[in-house]
């Protein structure tokens, strides 16, 4: 089955709690505090593979979540860290963020365009740290620890797109599949009806010292950009290809369609459903040379070929142009005329290569971008107005604080309240309005607000 976009839901591993110990020995009667870290969470990282060809590991199994840290001992024994969960994907898998709610992607988070290329989509929750960490001068015996930071979670969306260098495309019927069959070692389903062809095929063809990659896209019809037909499950799958191999059929196929009207319906739909196919290079492809009667329209199509070359480079027909000026005559039937397209399409495939990597090596990869974004925007915290005295607190980083607190020990209570007035919440709090003697809500818990500091003693558990 060829499963090519599918949403999953991934959850880190929640950070393993920091442990509140003191060392005790024979003929050591004041030890201090010896409390280890708890293990970070493990990583959900999406890898791509160069073996896979499809998302249909992901077409059943929808959850995964990586394993936890475990707890930190005395002795400062740190606890382990939990094992990172690697999702493989197949080359030219697109990740995006998802709203399962609205049903809506959002961010790109990265595109996977290289085997072994990597990302880590859901960060696992830090380990709690153990109650060493909080020594200070005048506190010398630190008698609290942190929990586990929970992990984060949510919604992704993983979108296949193929990584072929030259993509047929072209009318149902077109003889697609017959020619990806003659240049390759592909064999795909091969009728004489529309829409034999219901997802892409793949074949490597060589020719001389060159070699590409041909994918056959199922048949393109009139509203294709707009999701007619099988328009939008395929249209991207050549978004990636250097070489756009449009084949037409000279015989109009059974409906007896007008040959140059097909030509120029694929060539708007291309051109609607992204500004960009408009221009990507271009060979067009006469099939099914072999019918009599087809000299004609095979003129005329090649005039139109030509005349849109010359169009696309600015008027000038000595200019160079992103189509190929020569209308390429074949029958994929009989082989005849192919071995010359195949060696064509590999030397063009070939200079697009070398000029798209040529442009790639001066350009700046920023590897850590997501990474960047995602860090700021945890660090954001927004304070809600609910009522006249009652407001809440929003912001990842900041509810991470509160789950982490031991609020049945004083100690650590103390602690939250010197980290939530250093991030600034005091200030945010006082901006908005906030009187001493109103609720302030931060995840499930309730306290109230005192301008000068976060009262230790007023933090009560939210009701159910």
């Amino acid at each position: 089955m060829f499963v090519d976009k599918v949403n999953i839901f991934v959850k880190g591993g929640d950070g393993g709690a920091g442990c509140m110990s003191f060392r005790r020995e024979a003929h050591v009667p004041k030890g201090g505090p010896d409390g280890g870290d708890g293990g970070h969470g493990g990583d959900v990282i999406v890898q791509a593979d160069a073996s896979l060809s499809s998302l249909i590991d992901y077409r059943f199994k929808h959850h995964f979540k990586a394993q936890r840290g475990t707890h930190g001992k005395g002795s400062r024994m740190h606890g382990a860290r939990g094992e990172d969960l690697i999702l493989k994907v197949p080359v030219g898998t697109v990740v995006r963020e998802y709203d399962e709610e609205t049903k809506e992607t959002g961010e790109m988070i990265a595109d996977l365009v290289r085997d072994g290329q990597k990302v880590i989509v859901m960060p696992g929750g830090a380990g709690g740290r153990g109650n060493t960490h909080f020594v200070t001068s005048t506190r010398r015996a630190p008698a609290f620890a942190e929990l586990g930071e929970p992990a984060q979670e949510g919604w992704i969306q993983l979108e296949m797109k193929l990584m072929a260098d030259a993509a047929l495309v072209g009318m149902p019927s077109a003889g697609k599949s017959s020619l990806i069959s003659k240049i390759s070692a592909a064999r795909p389903k091969i009728g004489n009806y529309p829409f034999t062809t219901l997802q892409p095929n793949l074949g490597v063809a060589v020719s001389g010292d060159y070699s590409f990659v041909a994918a056959d896209v199922p048949g393109l019809i009139e509203g294709a950009h707009e999701g007619r037909g099988l328009g939008h499950e395929f249209l991207r799958h050549i978004e990636r290809t250097a070489l756009i191999v449009h084949v037409v059929d000279l015989t109009g196929d059974w409906e007896g369609r007008d040959p140059l009207e097909d030509y120029e319906v694929i060539n708007r739909e291309l051109a609607l459903y992204a500004d960009e196919l408009a221009s990507r290079p271009r060979i067009v492809v006469a099939n099914k040379i072999d019918v009599p009667g087809t000299e004609e329209v095979c003129e005329k199509l090649a005039a139109r070929v030509k005349a849109d070359s010359i169009e696309a480079a600015g008027g000038d027909e000595y200019a160079d142009s992103p189509f190929d000026p020569k209308l390429y005559r074949i029958s994929a039937l009989t082989g005849e005329g192919v071995e010359g397209l195949k060696a064509a399409i590999a030397i063009k495939v070939h200079d697009l290569r070398e000029a798209a990597r040529r442009e790639l090596a001066a350009q700046e990869e920023f590897d850590y971008v997501w990474e960047h974004r995602r860090q700021a925007r945890d660090a954001k915290f927004d304070v809600v107005r609910l009522s006249r005295h009652v407001f809440r607190v929003v912001g990842p980083r900041v509810e991470r604080m509160v789950v982490q607190t031991d609020f049945d020990n004083e100690e650590a209570v103390a602690f939250l309240q010197h980290r939530l007035k250093r991030i600034g919440v005091d200030k945010a709090l006082d901006e908005a309005g906030a009187c001493d003697g109103d609720e302030i809500q931060i995840v499930g818990y309730a306290f109230d607000y005192e301008s000068t500091r976060l009262a230790e003693d007023m933090f009560e558990e939210l009701e159910d």
